[in-house]
């Protein structure tokens, strides 16, 4: 619309000027016909009756002169006539301008002077009128007198008036028409070849690159389509050329890479690109509050930790919610930005709540209803009307954002984790092409917990739109396949672990979630040593037993459980005063949920009160760090660490465990790990106890910290065989080659 304005409004300025200057010239031109036509009438008339003065100012006739000057009583526009003596004296005037009297007459005297007439317009009334005056000479050239005639000038203005509104109505209609002219000549030569372009580019973009769109304008626009033509054919060449490699590549190679996984998604996906929704993006802008400056950060997240590493590989979109405080200005025209930002991989496109969708559908029914339920932590969920509107407002929210850049044929969506329950649902009835998988990152609860939700038709029903549900462990999809049997019409197949309903098949799978299996590399760690020494320096840890936990501060993690363990390690084995140190790094997080600020206000007073219990000069056993930490921040921790602890109360998987085991390449330390994580399953070398049991717990600690040297190794070894084997990568390739069989099926 700018570009139109800019286009038109020039011409319709030197238009508007132009006719403006044409008005002004010709209401000039009109005024002074007027009022030249005026003074002509005026001149003629006091001519006419110069001579009847010229009698009665020689008689002194007063009744001929009164009776002469009311003979103009009745005329329009002549609105009357006044006969002065030669000492400016009123002998005769007009009745209805009776008040011409009182008004000061400067100009007679200057007509008797110079016996001349005189004509000019006059205030009267407030109005203005016309007077012309004659005198009156006789044969000798003397003055006998003067007559006056008073013309009214109203005509002259209403007819100028009048004039103007025709003029102002054609410079109106006349604009209008240029306006509707510049439209039309503008739209047919610039707005419909850019639409045309447009609709290519958006083609182009979603992957429909062959010729079933060209563009047949000529001109620069047309040589500019031609030349996308040239680069669609180039590329799709290309990327066919690319996949057959990948597939060759994948025959093989045996260890999953970021290399390898690339060749998959080559060769599975071709030219589909690959998007993924979530809640939780995987870059925050956020600003400072101390000095105020814009930070780019990667938030706690299991589920960032997960999928960041597989779009940096195979390329995408990434479509979340845009919650940092100043993630507005660093997005474009679509609200996109490329990520990472030194180094851009894939493309985030963040979806914009307001206060009242998020407190309704993130920290009201996503985490203080579902989140508890999935939990068997003894927490009871809470489920509000109003909560449930939002959070399908917010999914409908969501679906209009990822189908608006779904490519015409095969989309592939991934969409994680229990926010978006209902989100494969909505996705389906407009895309019932797109292939969906939902991945579950939490555990799922057993029929019995998940029936007390009172939405709970609507949110299988949502699911099963998705065409593969993915959990941690096998338990869960057991868990969820008896759910939707008991819970919903539907089928189970328990030979293929799919659910039908309505025609529709789901299939169910267990995909262990990991990471990279790489967490530093050589080129870093002499930067990390660094750190450690830092941190080491900073905290008075040398020749001290660090312990290490990283968890966001939620009741499922088990912090509480930990501390009280760590109190009891202490108490039962004194000998490890002033050696141990644990260092617990907790991130803030869903403050606004009334749980989570008095879970904080309860770890806080805990850690004091056990710190001021064995506290013993500078040392102190736990050494309580509340804050966000990055990736790399918390790199130098894990490795310095000579054991971990992971106490989560239950938990899906927990990549804290796997990070902390991928992060020891040389092998030291020891993971205690809690049997309610899905970690457990996988990681059967860990010191695996019960955190409920605070005295096994505390053994637990003792147990790792005596373990011989040996031992620890032969055990991060065959857990760091295990991450690097199933790693984020294969996880990751298992997921897409599933996707990829359903479209076969």
């Amino acid at each position: 619309m700018k570009r139109i304005l800019l286009f038109i409004l020039p011409i319709l300025l030197i238009v508007a000027i132009g006719f403006t200057v044409f008005g002004i010239m010709q209401i000039r031109f009109t005024q002074d016909k007027l009022m030249d036509d005026l003074q002509k009438k005026a001149k003629a008339i006091d001519e006419t009756l110069e001579f009847s003065a010229k009698g009665i100012l020689i008689n002194n006739e007063l009744k001929s002169a009164n009776r002469l000057v009311e003979s103009f009583q009745k005329r329009e526009r002549l609105q009357g006539c006044v006969i002065y003596d030669k000492e400016s004296k009123i002998l005769a005037i007009t009745e209805r301008i009776s008040d011409w009297r009182d008004k000061e007459k400067p100009y007679l005297a200057e007509v008797l002077a110079n016996k001349t007439p005189r004509g000019a317009l006059e205030q009267f009334r407030d109005s203005s009128v016309y007077s012309y005056i004659l005198p009156v000479i006789d044969d000798e050239n003397n003055i006998l007198g003067m007559v006056e005639v008073i013309y009214d000038t109203s005509y002259v203005f209403t007819t100028l008036t009048t004039l103007w509104k025709r003029l102002s109505i054609t410079l109106i209609a006349l604009l209008i028409v240029i306006v509707f002219i510049m439209f039309l000549i503008q739209r047919q030569i610039f707005i419909l070849p850019v639409l045309r372009l447009t609709e290519w580019f958006h083609h182009f973009q979603k992957g429909e690159i062959d010729g079933s769109h060209p563009l047949k304008e000529r001109g620069e626009l047309g040589k500019l389509a031609s030349e996308v033509e040239q680069i669609a054919l180039s590329l799709r060449i290309a990327r066919r050329t690319i996949s057959d490699e990948a597939s060759a590549r994948l025959q093989k190679e045996d260890t999953w890479t970021e290399a390898r996984l690339k060749d998959l998604v080559r060769a599975k996906l071709g030219e589909n690109a690959l998007y993924v929704v979530s809640n939780r993006e995987p870059y925050m802008h956020v600003v400072d509050d101390v000095t105020g400056i814009t930070k780019c950060i990667r938030p706690a997240s299991g589920v960032v930790t997960a999928i960041h590493p597989i779009l940096c590989a195979c390329g995408g979109m990434w479509i979340a919610h845009g919650a940092g405080n100043a993630d507005r200005k660093f997005v474009n025209s679509k609200d996109k930005l490329g990520v990472p930002l030194e180094d851009s991989r894939y493309i985030l496109k963040r979806t914009w709540l307001t206060k009242d969708e998020e407190d309704g559908y993130y920290y009201g029914f996503a985490n203080e209803g579902l989140w508890p339920l999935c939990h068997n932590t003894h927490t009871r969920p809470v489920f509000r009307e109003t909560d449930w509107e939002m959070y399908k407002k917010v999914n409908q929210k969501f679906a209009d954002s990822v189908l608006e850049e779904l490519p015409a044929k095969n989309p592939f969506v991934f969409i994680q984790d229990y926010h978006f329950t209902l989100l494969g649902r909505m996705i389906k009835k407009k895309r019932p092409d797109a292939t969906i998988a939902l991945f579950w990152h939490i555990p799922w609860p057993t029929p019995e917990s998940f029936s007390i939700c009172p939405y709970r038709k609507e949110i299988l029903d949502g699911m099963l739109g998705c065409d593969l549900i993915g959990f941690h462990v096998q338990n869960h999809c057991n868990n969820f396949l008896d759910t939707a049997n008991r819970l919903l019409e539907s089928r189970v197949d328990t030979e293929k672990f799919s659910v039908i309903r309505s025609d529709k098949e789901t299939f169910v799978r267990a995909f262990p979630i990991s990471v990279d299996g790489h967490i530093t590399s050589d080129a870093k760690e002499s930067n990390l040593s660094k750190q450690i020494e830092n941190i080491k320096k900073e905290f008075e840890l040398e020749d001290k037993i660090i312990g290490v936990g990283v968890d966001r501060i939620d009741y499922t993690k088990g912090i509480i459980e930990r501390v009280l363990a760590i109190d009891r390690f202490l108490e039962k084995y004194p000998q490890y005063r002033k050696k141990v140190v644990f260092m617990q790094i907790a991130a803030p997080s869903r403050v606004h949920i009334k749980r989570y600020h008095d879970l904080m206000s309860e770890i806080d007073e805990l850690v004091e009160k056990k710190n001021w219990k064995y506290m013993d000069g500078d040392w102190k056993p736990v050494i309580y760090l509340k804050k966000h930490f990055s990736a790399e921040e918390i790199k130098p921790f894990y490795k310095m660490a000579d054991f971990c602890i992971v106490s989560s109360l239950h938990d899906g998987m927990n990549l804290v465990a796997k990070e902390y085991v991928a992060a020891k390449k040389d092998l030291s330390g020891s993971l205690i790990l809690s049997q309610f994580t899905g970690a457990a399953r996988e990681l059967t070398s860990a010191v695996q106890f019960n955190p409920y049991a605070i005295e096994e717990f505390a053994d637990a600690i003792k147990f790792s910290l005596e373990m011989p040297l040996e031992e620890k190794r032969k055990r991060m070894e065959s857990m760091r065989k295990t991450i690097t084997e199933n790693n984020i990568y294969r996880w990751a390739g298992s997921i897409i080659t599933e996707l990829t069989s359903l479209k076969k099926v």
